[in-house]
């Protein structure tokens, strides 16, 4: 089994509420935080079970272990559509209760994201390169063995129930000055979120998609090994 551990930070550079609200705040506070660990599991007693895992944990109260497995095709992999649009109500866009998202479906904030078709913008962001190979990890927190853990407070709030998540990552035709491969990774991303009663009578709550999607570029070859610590044999 290997590991390679991982820290996700993230703050708000811009938003916009729809209809208008001074709750959205001001550029720049964190958001969120994750350290993590990512598992390769495909070692030779492995049973052909899952055969990677990703255990992460939100320091406000969740924590995550999902399982799953890695795969690698020629060229660019298929980049799902995820339905953004919480279950529970009318999915009709003409729903005042599904206001702010015809709203940006209709005039896409910054110009450029579509909260209906978040996967699209992954989608635009590819376009035109020139993907040889791809690695495709794939995570989930309703697999046998996996799951979701939260505190008191999270689950009466806004209980996260459970975590899909998709990274892609992408060889690319061309290198780079050092004659070194070009590699982008993207993740697409599906916390859902449960809170507020349900309308259509169903059980529980509103079950709420929370989308994270990004697309990164590799930027350098050289692994920080400012933390960690080698065996003798390999310092």
């Amino acid at each position: 089994m290997v590991t390679i551990d991982y820290e996700q930070s993230i703050s708000q550079i811009v938003a916009e509420d729809f209809p208008f609200s001074d709750l959205t705040g001001a550029p720049g506070p964190a958001i969120h935080h994750e350290p993590g660990l990512f598992l390769n599991m495909s070692g030779p007693n492995n049973d052909g079970g899952p055969d990677i895992a990703r255990l992460a944990t939100i320091p406000h109260g969740d924590a995550a272990l999902g399982l799953g497995n890695s795969f690698v095709v020629d060229g660019g992999a298929p980049i799902p559509f995820i339905n953004a649009l919480p279950m529970g109500v009318n999915q009709d866009l003409d729903s005042p209760y599904l206001a702010p998202y015809k709203h940006f479906h209709d005039s896409l904030f910054e110009g450029r994201f579509d909260p209906t078709d978040p996967t699209a913008l992954l989608k635009s962001a590819i376009q035109g390169i020139n993907i040889v190979r791809t690695t495709v990890l794939e995570f989930d927190t309703t697999l046998p063995d996996a799951g979701i853990h939260n505190v008191p407070f999270v689950v009466k709030q806004a209980n996260a129930t459970e975590m899909k998540a998709t990274f892609f990552i992408h060889e690319l035709g061309d290198a780079d000055a050092s004659g070194n491969s070009k590699f982008l990774l993207q993740y697409a991303q599906v916390v859902q979120l449960d809170f507020f009663p349900r309308f259509d009578g169903g059980p529980g709550r509103i079950r709420w998609p929370h989308v994270s999607i990004n697309t990164m570029e590799k930027v350098d070859d050289v692994p920080d090994l400012q933390y960690a610590t080698l065996p003798p044999d390999m310092a």
